[in-house]
């Protein structure tokens, strides 16, 4: 009997020993263009408290990303700049239906805001959304068919429309239209607006996450640049999801949610904090306060009615943004 007790634990042994060593212990992210030093630097801090996994990245256009994830991108987590694309992924069965709820603040773990980047000395002057549409002024950001950032930057100027004009559309239509006019070139994504107008040094000024005009000054310095706050700006949310569909696939799902939970910790917001994003918890933003000036920031439920009707209004084929963007 002790002899099949024995044989019984070392067969036991044998198949359970392989099962752990299989646990897996890769994650791809899949995330907006300009957050690539970020997560080098979260993905970092992960690892060294989980020894043995490998945080793969991948970055794009959170619209193409998402795209790409229906087309075959195993991403097991996506961690976002704009809802409607994860909402695009919960349509289409790859993300939950709830996943705004698993985890807090909206599945959001920091903030930011459509800013300014302009030359050191602000030579144009440019200080606020008024200044876009000016004949001498030349803004560069992305293309808003491709690109989440873009997309809050012509919501941004429209919310500020919506002020300044008291909602008169005929005058707010003029307005987007010019600022799309005054556009040198549109490129794909945020990072390489970043580099149209900071390397290869044209446009007057480039519409970017307030997050990545701090990122930017600090690497190109200030004696070559300068963050210019306006006076409204929009709230941008960056939302974080389990890809559901991939993850049950690779077996990472309890993986995947340690990592996003991560984002939330005070280690995960100090590091986003440094990288400019303005954060939930209240003990790491007091820390950041003086760094992060004073504005006011209104939201798309408030000025839009809600991501549901800025993409049916604003964003479905034949939108407002189709009719005002044109065939540029």
């Amino acid at each position: 009997m002790k002899r099949l007790l024995i044989l019984g634990a070392a067969l036991a042994a044998h198949f359970v020993t392989p099962a752990l060593a299989e646990e897996p212990t890769k994650l791809l992210n899949a995330s907006y263009d300009v957050s690539r030093e970020l997560f080098v630097v979260e993905n970092e801090a992960f690892i060294k408290q989980h020894p043995g996994v490998t945080i793969d990245q991948a970055h794009a256009g959170t619209s193409k990303q998402a795209r790409s994830i229906l087309e075959g991108l195993e991403a097991d987590v996506v961690t976002f700049n704009q809802t409607t694309d994860i909402e695009f992924l919960a349509k289409n069965g790859f993300v939950a239906k709830d996943w705004a709820k698993a985890f807090p603040n909206n599945a959001s773990p920091f903030y930011s805001f459509p800013s300014f980047l302009v030359r050191t000395g602000n030579p144009k002057n440019i200080k606020d959304w008024a200044d876009l549409a000016r004949d001498d002024v030349h803004a560069v950001f992305p293309n808003p068919k491709t690109s989440g950032n873009a997309r809050y930057t012509y919501l941004a100027a429209y919310a500020w429309a919506k002020e300044a004009y008291e909602g008169d559309e005929a005058k707010i239509a003029a307005y987007i239209t010019k600022i799309f006019d005054n556009v040198p070139v549109f490129d794909t994504g945020g990072r390489a607006s970043t580099t149209t107008f900071v390397e290869r040094e044209t446009g007057d000024v480039l519409i970017t996450f307030e997050a990545e005009t701090r990122s930017i000054v600090r690497q190109y310095g200030a004696d070559k640049v300068e963050s210019v706050i306006p006076s409204v700006s929009l709230l941008a949310e960056f939302p974080v999801a389990v890809v559901d569909k991939v993850a049950e696939k690779h077996g990472t799902e309890a993986l995947a949610k340690t990592y996003l939970d991560f984002l939330y910790t005070e280690e995960g917001q100090r590091i986003a904090a440094e990288f400019g994003h303005r954060v939930r918890n209240e003990k790491v933003a007091g820390e950041f306060k003086d760094k992060f000036p004073a504005i006011r920031l209104v939201n798309v439920d408030d000025v839009f009615g809600g991501w549901s009707k800025i993409q049916s209004e604003h964003f479905a084929s034949g939108g407002v943004l189709d009719t005002l963007y044109g065939s540029r």
